[in-house]
């Protein structure tokens, strides 16, 4: 009986030895396997989703280090732009570039992957004691209806005008959502345009009489982000479509996206991703 026993706990001790040393050879070729992925990917276009894809850079390329990845941020029609000239990879793009918006053709031979609900804001100074501003009064703003901050609650200084430049997706967002047909009135000396989220950001940090818009990853330090109709610029408003001024991102690809494209896109649409660091910058989920 002794020796039963003893036989089965060799069989048992060998089995279970057996087990482990597969179990690391499959956890090795795994990832062997997600190491693997090589090549290069030139990301370009929207400032907007700068903050998501250069993260997204960061931490794809931690775990697949022989993936060469380059990222910039321009604007939105950039994006479309580069991919359909082979200059980039993946374009980013505040809309769906694949369909006419804002102006804009649709880019044929393209495919469009949404990644992210994108909320933005009307931001002032720091300093600005305006809290609160209905779409009527932005839009009359915007139009030169409404050129003094007094009209409005605040104090009697003209107000500076900031938008961004044509192509923009921020912009095509903004003029959707918030101006809905308004005409801007881009002649004065108190209209200013810049072209990327960063510069508008800088403009209303150093004047204390400036009004702008950008994504509410970039509203920090000097900036504060306006209430629209009495709604604050939060992502959960923006999420339940409480809060009206938000958009989507999109990664483009020219066809299917393949290769290290096609894995880089794979990974921000990871629920990793998507419920880590894409909420931490403010971002909100789309899968």
């Amino acid at each position: 009986m002794m020796k039963l026993k003893t036989l089965f706990k060799s069989m048992t001790a060998v089995a279970l030895s057996s087990a482990l040393l597969i179990g690391s050879a499959f956890t090795a070729n795994h990832q062997a396997d997600a190491a693997q992925v090589s090549g290069k990917i030139v990301i370009a276009g929207s400032t907007a989703l700068l903050p998501l894809t250069q993260q997204a850079a960061k931490e794809f390329k931690k775990m697949n280090p022989k993936v060469s990845i380059v990222v910039s941020g321009s604007s939105s029609i950039a994006g479309p732009q580069s991919v359909s000239k082979g200059v980039a990879t993946i374009g980013a793009c505040d809309w769906d570039a694949t369909r006419a918006m804002g102006g804009f053709k649709a880019y044929s031979g393209l495919k469009a992957y949404k990644i992210a609900k994108i909320p933005f804001a009307v931001i002032v100074n720091k300093e600005n004691p305006v809290k609160n501003l209905s779409v009527k009064q932005i839009q009359d703003i915007y139009a030169g209806k409404i050129t003094n901050w007094k009209q409005i609650g605040g104090k009697d200084e003209e107000i500076v005008v900031v938008n961004r430049a044509k192509g923009s997706g921020t912009r095509v967002n903004f003029e959707a959502k918030i101006l809905n047909g308004v005409s801007i009135k881009t002649s004065g000396d108190n209209y200013k345009e810049v072209q990327k989220s960063g510069e508008m950001v800088n403009a209303v940090t150093s004047n204390p009489n400036a009004i702008g818009f950008v994504d509410l990853a970039y509203v920090k330090g000097g900036i504060k982000a306006v209430d629209i109709n009495g709604v604050k610029a939060t992502t959960a408003n923006a999420a339940s479509g409480k809060y009206i001024f938000y958009g989507y991102g999109y990664l483009l690809t020219k066809g299917d996206a393949e290769g290290a494209s096609k894995a880089f896109i794979d990974y921000m649409l990871s629920k990793k991703f998507q419920n880590g660091s894409l909420k931490k910058l403010k971002f909100i989920p789309v899968q």
